[in-house]
């Protein structure tokens, strides 16, 4: 009895995140019947970056897929995918400004998750990279013209603060030898405004956290969180103990469970009101490759999640151990680090 009750639960959890799949989907394709001034406002808030371009066919090859014997049974994609998800600390608005991103001089990405969904969509890895890891940085084409400078043994965050999405999307590629079909950045208001929209997240912290530069002081124990409270979580690091960026990665891990079961357990399709909501905050936080730039392409996306169990969502961080050069930074640990990439192409 007690084996049918987790089917059970684990089916309701599956359901839950179907439907909670699908009310996105609905959410952005608001605009498509009555309100067409919503689905030109949803549409208008993604920002984008043309990687593929700028990039060209210098990069890791696209994995081989074997077309479907039957394309008309599978209306959504299902083939291997793997995104670059980066969380940027953007100093640009005053709402950026007054959730601790700064000045108006810059951005940095202090977050950066590798998602590799599996064939089928029915099973998702998230692999973080920490941001203190040495890297050989390549030299990475510049918007304006131009490249920035290669550079051997630089701190991988160094690569989006130089050269933006398209040399984060690049330095990761060559670090992994894996090929970012698409990249999607989050940026601070934009997050906290996601889960407040969602109505908090629930997280289970191991230990105190107080933490005066992300704004966190929270016991030990289950705490509901609003989004400055969520956003504080993810950037927290000098709570915790050594100030160490692996120990900020798990509570990021723990963040990610919880705001998918809070998802799952969102019942947007019977509140219009805050489905809109949802879809404006998730759609105003976004910067996205081309491929991902409009509300099509991520309802697409969406509804091939819809099998999606958060409990098949593994999450974990690239293998790494203290740098020669200096025990205050990490390097990719060889060849556990390699196997891992390996896998996932």
């Amino acid at each position: 009895m007690a084996a049918r009750g987790g089917q059970d639960g684990r089916a309701g959890r599956r359901r839950g995140l179907r439907a909670a799949v699908l009310a996105l989907a609905a959410a952005l394709l608001l605009g498509a019947g009555a309100a067409g001034w919503a689905y030109w406002h949803l549409n208008g808030n993604i920002k984008s970056v043309d990687i593929n371009g700028a990039l060209g066919d210098d990069r890791p090859a696209r994995p081989v897929t074997v077309p479907s014997a039957s394309p008309a049974a599978s209306p959504v994609p299902t083939g291997a995918l793997n995104l670059l998800v980066l969380g940027s600390d953007s100093r640009s608005g005053e709402e950026n400004r007054e959730l601790g991103g700064g000045d108006s001089g810059g951005a940095r990405s202090d977050t950066a998750m590798v998602v590799h969904l599996d064939a089928g969509r029915t099973a998702a890895t998230v692999v973080s990279i920490p941001r203190d890891t040495l890297v050989e940085r390549p030299a990475c084409p510049l918007p304006s013209g131009g490249t920035t400078r290669e550079a051997s043994g630089a701190m991988f965050n160094t690569a989006y603060e130089l050269g933006g999405p398209v040399c984060a999307v690049k330095t990761v590629e060559t670090l992994t030898g894996v090929r970012m079909d698409h990249y999607v950045e989050v940026d601070f208001s934009g997050f906290a405004d996601l889960v407040d929209a969602l109505g908090g997240v629930t997280v289970t912290t191991d230990v105190d956290i107080d933490d005066d530069k992300s704004h966190l002081h929270l016991d030990a124990g289950t705490h509901h969180l609003d989004g400055t409270e969520a956003l504080g979580l993810a950037r927290t690091r000098y709570g915790l103990a050594g100030g160490s960026d692996l120990a900020r990665i798990e509570l990021q891990h723990k963040l990610v469970k919880a705001l998918l079961e809070q998802i799952s357990a969102t019942d947007l399709l019977t509140d219009p009101a805050k489905l809109y909501q949802v879809a404006d905050a998730l759609t105003g936080s976004l910067t996205t490759d081309t491929g991902l730039d409009s509300l099509g392409e991520l309802t697409d996306l969406g509804r091939s999640l819809g099998d999606l169990d958060a409990d098949d969502v593994r999450t974990l961080t690239m293998p790494v151990l203290p740098a020669p050069s200096d025990p205050n930074r990490v390097v990719a640990d060889q060849p556990e680090a390699a196997d891992l990439w390996e896998s996932l192409r």
